[in-house]
């Protein structure tokens, strides 16, 4: 774990990465503070597990991370955070911890899927892992989300060489992003954690609408330290975000 808090007195939104490499949480994590709304005001409290997968790239890997982030955000001290972030988007131990905690829990996989839900347009999502189809289809069922989804699109290249090679990242994931669209859906959402740079050159340099899962993530978790639900248990019933007039911001 690996906190650098911000000074006290704006609200705390604890982003927890659950893999276990720190330049991952510091690029999520200034994405997120690029994406910060005024109000409420706050600050992103970086952290990182301590033990688990390097990278998420199958199942196995998934499970091991929820434990991971379950037992972190429970070492992290009473009352240093107002709000959870959980930032992967198979959302390990969000569940576990909406159960637990009294303030709003957020997994970036589930703030991607209520925003591109929220356009009422066919989605898909484009990554490069291949082993968490199903657990991202899964995903997409469990928030209710299932009847416009258009499926997973994978870049030729796995994780491990895309993740060492940023260009051809952004190729390969523009390119599955494309086939999406040329399959139907009108909405991308760029899956990974990690790629949150990536999603963000795609959504700037290309006309297609690209949800990027960490703003999408902040967004949601400020609408509901303003008041909004705070999420507790409602897996497939969190309530629509409003769109902005700009979605592909997101």
């Amino acid at each position: 774990m690996s906190p650098a808090r911000p000074a006290r007195g704006n609200a705390v939104i604890a982003l927890v990465n659950p893999n276990t490499n720190r330049a991952t949480t510091t690029m999520m994590a200034g994405l997120a503070r690029e994406s910060m709304s005024a109000v409420p005001p706050a600050g992103i409290l970086e952290v990182t597990v301590d033990r688990g997968p390097a990278m998420i790239v199958e199942p196995r890997a998934l499970t091991r991370a929820a434990a991971a982030v379950v037992q972190c955000v429970r070492s992290l001290q009473s009352g240093s955070f107002d709000a959870v972030i959980v930032a992967a988007v198979g959302d390990p131990g969000r569940e576990a911890l909406e159960s637990t905690l009294d303030v709003p829990v957020v997994g970036i996989g589930q703030a991607a899927i209520l925003r591109a839900a929220a356009l009422g347009k066919r989605f898909a999502m484009a990554t490069t892992t291949p082993e968490l189809v199903a657990s991202l289809g899964s995903l997409v069922e469990d928030y209710g989300a299932a009847g416009n989804f258009a499926g997973v699109f994978l870049t030729r290249d796995g994780p491990l060489v895309l993740a060492a090679d940023p260009q051809l990242q952004y190729v390969q994931l523009r390119e599955a992003a494309q086939a999406a669209v040329e399959a139907g859906a009108e909405t991308v959402i760029i899956a990974g954690g990690p790629l949150g740079g990536t999603a963000r050159r795609i959504r700037e340099s290309s006309g297609m609408t690209v949800i990027e899962p960490v703003p999408a993530a902040v967004r949601l978790v400020q609408q509901r330290l303003t008041g909004g639900p705070a999420g507790r248990g409602d897996r497939g019933q969190d309530p629509v975000p409003e769109v902005p007039s700009d979605p592909s911001a997101f």
